[in-house]
């Protein structure tokens, strides 16, 4: 090993953390919390912060937490983000440790972003081998949609009263191995738009239909239908996704009823594609709803941006990432992906990046969103070494 790697932190430093960090995360998984409703789990944070010596302030964004650390006499500064809320899914993972909170799950793994990011913290607090300032954000609502917990954060001053120089984010990856990184220069991850859709027909009975407009027919033929927009009027070149996530009419068999709704998640990378997109559903939707002699009303609600890393910023996380678990474990250029993500918003105001950590493959490989994950709590020492020596190498 080179005197330069010695220097900062390698997995060995956070092997004895390992059994603390299960039990901080599993303690997390047990009691999740929504979007805004972050209380417990940022009480949770605010106090290991202090207990560990961080200057802690509580309440951005309702239930966000930052965490401030300085060291020598250095002038740069650093930001890590990890989000905190939970998703209103029944768990089935069948663990020991599962929700204890009906309806409500640690669905996407935030219960392990926020506790590498603890581990990270108090590491860097015992070791304190950097020269600069470091700054934890641990964010709410970043499955909430808009305002997310980011933009919240963000309008709320985050940068100005907690100034960083980069700032990076980190999420699990299910589909690759645990300790594998996963980095993309440039665009990475899609952005997303809501629409909602209300049809309007008339109401009447089952057995005449003839004297109704059924907006259950005409809801059919828009979901159809829109599975044509990105297949025939979008480059086939240019990354889209229009996905139908609800559907609902009627309460009852024998009514024909007099309106029906739909939500779309729409995803694209590029800012002409996104519009089209828009404009597209609109027109479709709004002929289709005439066609049958119903009207249609269309509401787009703009959602989270496309997320952009820095190249210099990706190259240099990169770069950590291989001096801490070798070239054999790093992915340099990942493919994109049509998730969202509102650490977006913060990379519009910092340069950064943000990256993905394997969270296992095959069966073990559950995707996320899914009443069956789990966070991989293999990931938890190496995620937790990654941040700190991120830390110690920018601010060396």
């Amino acid at each position: 090993m080179s005197s330069f790697t010695a220097s900062f932190t390698v997995l060995a430093d956070l092997a004895d953390d390992a059994p603390a960090l299960r039990e901080i995360r599993q303690d997390i998984h047990r009691h999740p919390e929504l979007s805004y409703e972050e209380t417990r789990t940022s009480a949770l944070v605010a106090q290991r912060l202090e207990e560990w010596g961080w200057q802690v302030t509580r309440g951005i964004a309702g239930t966000g937490v930052v965490g401030t650390l300085s060291a020598g006499e250095g002038t740069k500064s650093i930001g890590l983000r990890a989000d905190m809320d939970a998703l209103p899914i029944i768990e089935q993972s069948g663990k020991p440790y599962a929700s204890e909170t009906p309806g409500k799950m640690h669905a996407c793994g935030h219960d392990g972003h926020t506790t590498m990011l603890l581990g990270a913290a108090r590491h860097l607090a015992r070791t304190k081998r950097f020269n600069g300032t470091v700054h934890l954000y641990f964010q709410p609502a970043e499955e909430h949609g808009v305002p997310s917990g980011a933009e919240r954060m963000i309008q709320e001053g985050l940068f100005d009263r907690f100034h960083c120089d980069a700032v990076f984010g980190v999420h699990n990856h299910p589909g690759a191995q645990p300790g594998t990184f996963l980095f993309r220069k440039g665009p990475f991850m899609a952005a997303c738009d809501q629409v909602s859709i209300e049809i309007v027909g008339v109401g009447g009975h089952a057995a005449r239909p003839h004297m109704a407009v059924d907006p259950v027919v005409v809801t059919a033929s828009i979901v159809m239908a829109l599975q044509t927009i990105v297949a025939r009027n979008i480059d086939p070149a240019q990354p889209a996704v229009v996905t139908v996530g609800s559907m609902h009419a009627g309460t009852v068999n024998n009514v024909i009823p007099q309106r029906a709704t739909l939500e779309l998640s729409v995803r694209s990378f590029n800012p002409q594609i996104r519009e089209r997109l828009r404009a597209r559903i609109k027109e479709l939707v709004e002929a289709q709803a005439a066609s049958y002699g119903a009207t249609a009303n269309v509401k787009v609600t703009p959602g989270y941006p496309v997320v952009v890393n820095s190249e210099a910023e990706t190259e240099f996380a990169t770069q950590v990432a291989r001096e801490l678990v070798g070239d054999e474990n790093v992915v340099a250029q990942t493919d994109l992906l049509m998730g969202s993500e509102d650490f977006a918003f913060m990379l519009q105001e910092r340069p950064g990046t943000f990256l993905r950590i394997g969270n296992g493959a095959g069966e073990d490989g559950c995707m996320v969103h899914n009443p069956h994950y789990d966070f991989n709590d293999k990931n938890l020492p190496i995620g937790a070494a990654y941040w700190a020596r991120l830390v110690e190498r920018y601010l060396a």
